[in-house]
């Protein structure tokens, strides 16, 4: 078992594009320790969706081994790496991927729900991380209602709602202006703190990586 929420050993991923073999990770170690926040940093293109991808269990074709909460997730079948990743995992996108008929609070009640939450605890947990983000007047909107940092604050609410261990955010702040970016990544990071989980958060932009526990730099298919 690992004190680590995640231990990546020798992670590899190669693709065949026009016969020609393109290797995107070429080894790459790497483990976050619970309640450690840290920037993958790199530019576009340099693989930092594919590795999470792989720490997310979104996909196969990987090689080396990946531990998430001490589990070694490399040969399980696809329904238990299912339940690890929703007992284990919170996702945070570029694009916040709401659900466009759902409200702000109703959008955070659905994977809990999925959990196997009771509906009333579902509400309350809603309510209380939404509040926490600024949201406590916006919970009966829906998605097209809501400003695009609005939007991905309810995004980073969903991904907290089942108290993971470890969240995984791919360009959280991408879409957003700089200002707004400052002000919901202030807040990604001040909730996911309060909550004790751990981050690992894929980024280009030196200046919000520089706000994080630590950070890891991937470089021609291996951490720096």
């Amino acid at each position: 078992m690992s004190d680590a929420v995640v231990k990546l050993i020798g992670l590899t991923r190669s693709f065949e594009q026009g016969g020609v073999r393109i290797d995107v990770l070429r080894g790459v170690n790497l483990a976050v320790r619970p309640g450690e926040i840290v920037a993958l940093l790199g530019p576009s293109g340099a693989g930092k969706s594919t590795l999470l991808q792989a720490v997310g269990l979104l996909e196969g074709g990987f090689g080396g081994k990946i531990e998430i909460a001490g589990v070694d997730a490399s040969g399980l079948s696809g329904d238990a790496r299912t339940t690890l990743r929703r007992d284990h995992l919170g996702f945070v996108y570029q694009f916040h991927h709401l659900l466009p008929d759902f409200t702000a609070q109703e959008n955070v009640i659905l994977p809990q729900l999925v959990a196997g939450r009771a509906r009333e605890d579902a509400e309350q947990r809603a309510d209380e991380l939404l509040s926490a983000l600024g949201l406590a007047k916006r919970l009966h909107h829906r998605p097209s209602q809501l400003s695009g940092g609005e939007q991905q604050r309810v995004a980073v609410a969903r991904a907290l709602a089942n108290r993971p261990q470890l969240v995984l955010a791919d360009e959280p702040t991408g879409n957003l202006d700089e200002a707004t970016a400052d002000r919901v990544l202030t807040e990604f990071l001040r909730l996911v703190r309060g909550e004790g989980s751990a981050a690992l958060v894929a980024t280009h932009n030196e200046r919000l990586a520089s706000r994080m526990d630590r950070v890891v730099r991937l470089h021609e298919g291996l951490l720096e």
